[in-house]
C-alpha cells in the first residue's frame, strides 16, 4: 500500500472526520461536564445552607447526561454494561426528579 492508498482508507474509515478536532471535542465536553457538577455543587450546597432545603432538580439535570450518553453507547454498541447503567442513571434521575417535584407541590 502506497501513501495515497493509507490516506484514503483513514479518511473512510474516520469518515472524512479529524480525530484531532475529535479529541478537543471529548475533552471540551469532559471539563463542561465536570464545570456543571462543581457548580450544581456549589448551588446545591448554598441553597441547603441559607434555607435547609434540597434541591433534587439540580441533580437530576445532572445525572441526566450521563443518562443519555449510556443510552446512546447502549443504542450503538449493544452492551448488556451500556444497557445496565442506562437503566440505573434513568432510576436515579427518576428518583431525583420525582423528588424534586414532590417538593415543588408540597410547599
Amino acid at each position: 500500500m502506497d501513501k495515497k492508498e493509507i490516506l484514503e482508507k483513514s479518511r473512510a474509515e474516520n469518515q472524512n472526520r479529524d480525530l484531532y478536532a475529535q479529541e478537543v471535542s471529548k475533552t471540551a465536553n469532559s471539563a463542561a461536564v465536570l464545570v456543571m457538577v462543581i457548580i450544581a455543587a456549589v448551588f446545591f450546597l448554598l441553597q441547603l445552607y441559607v434555607d435547609g432545603t434540597l434541591n433534587y432538580g439540580i441533580w437530576a439535570l445532572i445525572f441526566s447526561s450521563d443518562m443519555t450518553a449510556h443510552w446512546v453507547k447502549f443504542v450503538k454498541f449493544k452492551s448488556k454494561g451500556e444497557l445496565l447503567a442506562a437503566i440505573l442513571y434513568t432510576v436515579i434521575v427518576a428518583v431525583f426528579a420525582g423528588n424534586h417535584i414532590y417538593q415543588l407541590l408540597a410547599h
